[in-house]
């Protein structure tokens, strides 16, 4: 029942009427996302028994952290939540950039080809490659080339052309990405990457392919693994950190290439056998263990900005009602001015920094100027709410995370409050 609660929040009764209808007619989409949470949540909850988990697996660990058991088992929990053969889960890891740009560097030698089937990578890591920029370092400094295919205007991957550039590159690493980026298209189901995934082995059974499964994990109930990706990898602050990890990221997927990515992270001939955290692990796994059901959150949120936007005839991707492979929101403004209204919105209903007014800066890794609405408990955790966007036309929103319904349900309101003022 609407109160002065709402009111605090600046929420009208119209819009606090119109989302709770809104939200009953949501219930089919709700149960199904019920049921994916669930036969998650199976699954880890199986990885955390097999592996014996108990309260010394979050002491803290120093030095070289020989024999560490607590950074042991977390990486096996991982690699049988994601039905892989091996997992390495580091709080030495950055960000999910950083993750994805230490597996390329891990599997990439000076002369091999890098080729990308679901159009360019994300922002952030076009300077890492060397696609724009002179950034030191980048793979393309290296030698490394790369290439890329598009998707089709469907969102179906361009096989013809997948096939044709396989066979005449012999690329030693195919990269997938799975969410959307700052791309107006559907995040890609792990479903529809089997065939793709056999044609690419069938052609060149060498080549590694990579999924970059930032935003997507746990969305559905099997991962890329089990369509026939080598390695996934993503960010601990975004969805199996489940709000909880500090920091971090990941990679899962065959043992042999996550040992040799490994030598990487750390020394050749070393690997992942040391690497100490003085700080307790405990974040990681309670973490890994409620990402399910946060996940879902998240995507019961996202569904209902969906059907809020479609009510108001505004475009959003995907559709409410849409099976979804990643936790973002693509929703369309007619002016610059009701995309940074938005932004600042998410901002005003979020429980760290919520009285900042967000404004479009030029960030370091985008390139042009990005507005980011981001009060998070962990800084730049977008499995919390959160959204941002790229100031370019077709002005396009991005908005994400929740940790739980009711701040998703109420950040709805206060938009749809906004908006309707106006």
């Amino acid at each position: 029942m609407y109160d002065k609660n709402y009111e605090k929040l600046q929420i009208t009764k119209e819009a606090y009427d119109t989302v709770c209808r809104l939200e009953s007619e949501l219930s089919d989409v709700f149960d199904r996302i019920d049921d994916i949470e669930c036969a998650n949540e199976a699954k880890v909850l199986s990885a955390f028994i097999k592996n014996r988990i108990a309260a010394h697996h979050f002491n803290p660990s120093t030095g070289y952290g020989y024999d560490d058991v607590g950074r042991d088992g977390l990486d096996r929990v991982f690699a049988d939540s994601f039905g892989a053969e091996a997992a390495i889960v580091s709080p030495q890891i950055i960000s999910g950039t950083h993750a994805i740009f230490l597996v390329l560097s891990g599997i990439l030698l000076p002369g091999d080809t890098m080729l990308a089937i679901s159009g360019q990578p994300y922002d952030t890591l076009v300077e890492a490659i060397g696609i724009e920029g002179e950034a030191e370092g980048s793979l393309s400094e290296y030698g490394i080339k790369y290439e890329k295919i598009d998707l089709m205007m469907n969102g179906d991957f361009d096989i013809p052309s997948i096939e044709k550039a396989v066979r005449r590159l012999k690329p030693k690493l195919v990269h997938v990405q799975r969410s959307r980026g700052y791309a107006w298209r559907e995040a890609i189901l792990p479903e529809k990457m089997g065939d793709v995934f056999h044609i690419i082995k069938e052609i060149s059974p060498e080549t590694i392919i990579i999924v970059d499964n930032c935003y997507g994990e746990f969305t559905r109930k099997e991962e890329p693994l089990q369509y026939g990706a080598d390695i996934i990898v993503g960010s601990l602050i975004k969805n199996p950190g489940g709000g909880l990890a500090p920091t971090g990221g990941y990679f899962a997927g065959r043992k042999d290439i996550v040992d040799r990515i490994a030598n990487r992270l750390t020394v050749p001939g070393i690997g992942r056998e040391a690497g100490s955290y003085f700080g307790s692990y405990l974040p990681f796994y309670q973490g890994l263990f409620s990402a399910p059901h946060v996940v879902a959150q998240s995507l019961k949120t996202s569904a209902l900005f969906a059907k809020t936007f479609e009510s108001l005839g505004l475009a959003s991707m995907p559709s409410s009602t849409a099976e979804r492979s990643d936790i973002v929101q693509a929703l369309r403004f007619k002016t610059k001015e009701e995309l940074i209204e938005f932004c600042r919105c998410i901002q005003s209903v979020s429980p760290v920094d919520g009285y900042v007014v967000p404004e479009p800066y030029a960030m370091p890794g985008y390139r042009s100027e990005v507005i980011m609405a981001a009060g998070a408990f962990v800084q730049g955790s977008s499995i919390e709410l959160s959204a941002d966007a790229p100031i370019v036309e077709p002005y396009t929103g991005y908005v994400q995370g929740a940790l739980n319904y009711s701040h998703g349900r109420l950040a709805v309101m206060r938009v749809l409050s906004v908006l309707k003022s106006e």
